[in-house]
């Protein structure tokens, strides 16, 4: 008969509380089938981590195997010896005899991925117990001038980073299921208005070159000042939002085995304007919209039927699931809070940042280029994680206007190494009239005459460049931009226009 092992005896809490939750026994069958035979770990190493079993001394034995087995070495209790003959706390178990027991009285690895499971699931109760704990101090003990949200949010940021290391990795896909998500994808292309596999932008030429917005893509949308990147993206933003509301309100939707539905067209918006208050981003969309000038609003230089305009837009406005946070210099780790909360509580189809380089790094970091890849990684993983494009906007450097051709490059990207990297697709805006105003020569010469023509064939125009895309070809979309309104539109070229009958 098998000697049993003797039951652990951890660390016991005080009488006020409950002991945390722990499985021994599980511990000790999972190490024991490891060191009888080392294939076991395949099984567990995708989820399972050493400081997830509850005894220190299991901590350090299954992390001794992991690395052993790493470097293609036999783990067994002899080859541990060398390792852990000074560890004091198995001295107090038996020493290296207790590694024997452990193998001795293993009797098959096929539970092993159950055991690596319990493990797991008990280590994430007591993730959770340390949380709910640390929510309960600090709201007993938060200082008077400690804003009640930041609490929220900070266990908000904990309970989300439980979930994220507890994420198993799914590991590889059989091609059955790749091929099953590509006739899905290629069925809701041929379903959805336009047959775009992603979300229609509202531009015809960007939707043709892009084939919309992606899921779980990373799209930078970069600029100098006053190309209008926000006045794209909030166009963008609200034909998004628009269209969900509208095929909502049509019935367009589809109703899941669940019970759920999924609205077929357009998607809800979480808008990070970390540069304008939300007051201005709306006074903008509205002008947009409306077709008023945003500075007339502010200035309250409107005429009647221009305010009638404007009453009109805001009811069209006012119930699109547009939402909007302007917190200035948000950490990243606080937008990926907010914005799972706001797919969790409404949905989300659309994250859009503006801008990039005004969200701040979670750790102080070397240098900027170390903080700017930490942010693009984080989009990267929220658009993965969400399965929604994130739409990040980028400045641009100075670079551009030395050059003659100030069409802008993915070299002109500030800290361009990582942004280029990370994301999946990188487009510029470009306004040639901007550039031509300010070489406006006098009036009279020749080279005025020559300037007026050049002004006549752009103006009223503007460039969307595609300088990056992995799903397709990279190029140039041409769309008009009405100044006065900061309004982008498909751009009516003469190849374009219907075909007329005299």
């Amino acid at each position: 008969m098998e000697t049993p092992i003797t039951h652990l005896n951890p660390t016991q809490e005080t009488a006020d509380f409950k002991q945390m939750p722990h499985n021994i026994e599980a511990e000790q069958g999972l190490l024991g089938a490891l060191l009888i035979n080392n294939d076991a770990l395949d099984q567990v190493a995708d989820f399972l981590k050493a400081d997830y079993f509850y005894e220190p001394v299991h901590q350090r034995i299954f992390e001794a195997i992991y690395k052993l087995v790493g470097n293609g070495n036999l783990a067994s209790p002899v080859t541990l010896k060398t390792y852990l003959e000074m560890d004091e706390g198995l001295e107090a178990l038996g020493g290296v005899g207790y590694l024997a027991r452990l193998a001795s009285n293993a009797t098959t690895i096929a539970n092993a991925k159950q055991y690596g499971q319990t493990i797991y699931d008990l280590a994430i109760r007591r993730q959770l117990i340390v949380v709910g704990q640390e929510m309960v101090g600090d709201a007993f003990e938060g200082d008077i001038d400690q804003d009640p949200n930041a609490q929220i949010d900070k266990a908000e940021q904990a309970l989300y980073s439980i979930a994220e290391k507890g994420a198993h990795a799914t590991g590889f896909m059989g091609f059955d299921q790749s091929l099953t998500g590509a006739i899905e994808m290629a069925e809701k292309a041929y379903q959805r208005e336009g047959s775009l596999s992603g979300i229609s932008t509202g531009f015809r030429g960007l939707d043709d070159m892009l084939g919309g917005l992606q899921e779980s893509d990373l799209i930078i949308l970069a600029g100098r000042p006053a190309m209008g990147k926000t006045a794209l993206a909030t166009n963008i933003a609200f034909t998004i939002a628009h269209n969900y509301l509208r095929a909502k309100q049509s019935g367009n939707v589809e109703h899941k085995p669940d019970g759920s539905t999924e609205v077929k067209d357009g998607g809800v918006v979480g808008f990070f304007s970390l540069e304008m208050a939300a007051e201005q981003l709306a006074t903008r969309m509205l002008a947009e919209q409306a077709g008023v000038s945003s500075s007339n609003i502010r200035k309250g230089d409107i005429h009647e039927d221009e305010y009638g305009r404007l009453v009109n837009a805001a009811r069209e406005l006012q119930d699109a699931p547009l939402f909007i946070d302007h917190t200035g210099a948000i950490p990243i780790a606080t937008l990926a809070a907010r914005a799972r909360r706001l797919k969790r509580q409404k949905g989300l189809g659309l994250i859009v940042v503006d801008y990039l380089q005004l969200v701040r790094a979670g750790n102080q970091r070397d240098g900027r280029v170390q903080e700017v890849s930490e942010i693009t990684q984080g989009l990267k993983a929220l658009a993965k994680e969400l399965n929604v494009p994130v739409l990040a906007l980028a400045q641009l450097s100075r670079q551009v206007e030395a050059r003659d051709d100030k069409r802008p490059q993915l070299s002109d990207l500030r800290e361009s190494g990582s942004i280029e990297q990370d994301a999946d697709i990188v487009m510029f805006v470009y306004r040639e009239p901007y550039y031509l105003m300010r070489e406006k020569p006098n009036e009279g010469t020749e080279e005025f005459i020559l300037w007026e023509e050049r002004m006549a064939a752009v103006d009223g125009t503007a460039e969307v460049i595609i300088g990056k895309n992995r799903h397709g070809p990279v190029g140039t979309a041409k769309m008009a931009f009405e100044d006065r309104f900061t309004r982008f539109s498909d751009l009516v070229e003469e190849d374009h226009l219907p075909e007329r009958f005299d």
